[in-house]
């Protein structure tokens, strides 16, 4: 499975096999027939997975992966050679270099003679079409010299890896067979919270196994360009790239994470869904690696406190924090403290939704983005540009916390926010890239307490752009006290909003 908190151990240090004894507790006045009715009516309704394992078993693979072992150049750059090896052993050990399989040689550490294959790992897969495509995770495959597939009626084939995806942890294999085996692909779009489903894939190198549980969520976001299915399904190192089956016999994922503290099983499991893995492996089948687009923005959450005070109707969008200098985002008027609302028309919950659709969409196309500035919604057109392709984004030039500001005191009192301010200059606008906004002098109370700190620009308060200190002292004095404030505060290359309470007048 894949490291990270989402890590299982790559070995099993002891199986223990127990035995589940089912009683039946003695009930007053039951009869021997009535008993056996009520286990009878007890297992009604309760699925049997045998004739669904026997359909889709056999399109089910084992994946073994080896790597080649390459012997040090005797004395090449940067690689001691043997003499210098043995000398260290003298001076700092009292002795020779043990020799490979000799006398003193740790066990376990013989080498491997130069190009000899050793196994690497073993995971699961599947087979997608009788003429030999197999899809299993990027990370079962990552690093390997070799990678070979074996069927349930034991023939193994050599695969060639079309290619691998480790964004969305999916790889796409081919083998020579014909009229093989194969899984019928379901939609996971379509799937439902408390749905059976089987596993089936080699856990611990235990091929061929199968096990069962529900679908416990949909879309459970754990990464960047895909959301997951979770399930309580039995999932351990082995069954990486095996099937999620639903009871129609169709795959509705590809079992890949779990979530675990020990790299044991804890009943939470998830799985790539199929309908985001057929588009990834349609893109390694064609090309071998995958496309995706971006448009040079940071976005970050849109928080209750923030929605409210800026008009939305709740908390929903991606928060621009940084705008990258001649990206797309850039030349189609995107803003930092801009909210998009809409990408392409699919309303945007979740910031984690935005990278997903920017980076499915059409390289170059003209796309739209709906997004909340100031009160209103604007509807601004945009072309995406190629992830691998472009620059990615560094920030803009000049940005950054304090750089060209010379701060300069300011006796004046602090306003009901905490906030003491000072004008930008026309070479300290120049410098930061800004027609206008404030520098933080100091920052006390409401202010201090909500993370604002000395040398941060305010760029907007609420839904007003901030031209100067006067106007944002004025701006300032406005607020009602019942209600939070929200200030659009650039520190460094990123701009994000912060909540605060006026403080009583």
């Amino acid at each position: 499975m894949k490291k990270q908190f989402f890590a299982q151990r790559s070995s099993l240090a002891a199986l223990t096999l127990g035995a589940c004894i089912w009683c039946l507790p003695a009930v007053s006045g039951m009869t021997p027939a009535l008993a056996g009715a009520a286990v009878s009516g007890a297992l009604q309704g309760l699925p049997n997975f045998a004739d669904l394992v026997d359909q889709v078993g056999p399109a089910v693979v084992n994946i073994r992966t080896t790597e080649r072992i390459k012997a040090a150049r005797q004395g090449g750059e940067g690689q001691p050679s043997e003499e210098e090896l043995q000398e260290f052993m003298r001076r700092f050990f009292g002795g020779a270099l043990p020799q490979p399989g000799g006398k003193g040689m740790p066990r376990g550490r013989r080498q491997a003679p130069s190009d000899e294959p050793v196994q690497r790992g073993v995971g699961s897969g599947f087979i997608l079409s009788a003429d030999g495509y197999v899809m299993t995770n990027a990370h079962v495959i990552d690093g390997a010299d070799e990678v070979f597939v074996t069927l349930t009626d034991k023939r193994e084939f050599k695969a060639q890896v079309l290619g691998a995806d480790a964004n969305t942890d999916v790889a796409l294999l081919k083998i020579d067979g014909q009229k093989l085996p194969f899984l019928t692909l379901g939609v996971s779009d379509k799937i439902r919270v408390g749905e059976w489903v089987i596993a089936i894939g080699s856990p611990f190198n235990l091929e061929n196994t199968v096990t069962a549980g529900i679908i416990s969520a949909k879309q459970r976001d754990t990464g960047d360009y895909l959301t997951m299915i979770q399930s309580d399904v039995a999932v351990n190192p082995g069954n990486s790239g095996g099937p999620l089956i639903n009871m129609r016999g169709e795959v509705i994922g590809i079992n890949s994470q779990i979530a675990t503290l020990s790299g044991g099983y804890n009943g939470i499991s998830f799985a790539v869904p199929i309908d985001e893995a057929i588009r990834v492996s349609e893109q390694l089948k064609k090309q071998g690696k995958v496309t995706r687009g971006r448009i040079g923005v940071k976005i970050a959450e849109v928080s209750k406190d923030v929605a409210e005070s800026l008009g939305l109707k709740g908390a929903q969008g991606a928060l621009v924090s940084q705008v990258e200098a001649a990206s797309p985002a850039d030349k189609a008027g995107l803003k930092p403290g801009d909210i998009i609302l809409k990408f392409n028309g699919t309303p945007i919950n979740r910031s984690s939704d935005l990278p997903r659709l920017v980076g499915s969409a059409v390289l170059g196309g003209k796309q739209t983005v709906s997004v909340w500035r100031q009160g209103q919604q604007l509807e601004l057109p945009i072309a995406v540009a190629d992830l691998d392709g472009d620059k990615l984004a560094q920030g803009a030039a000049g940005q950054g916390k304090g750089k060209g500001a010379k701060q300069v005191p300011d006796m004046a009192a602090a306003n009901v926010l905490g906030l003491r301010v000072s004008d930008l200059s026309a070479e300290q606008k120049r410098t930061l890239n800004v027609t206008g906004g404030v520098l933080v002098q100091s920052a006390e109370g409401a202010a201090e307490a909500a993370g604002v700190e000395v040398g941060d620009l305010l760029l907007q308060v609420n839904n007003t752009e901030i031209r100067d200190a006067r106007q944002f002292n004025g701006v300032v004095a406005k607020l009602d006290a019942k209600k939070p404030a929200v200030l659009l505060v650039r520190r460094d290359e990123l701009s994000q909003f912060l909540s605060l309470r006026p403080s009583a007048h």
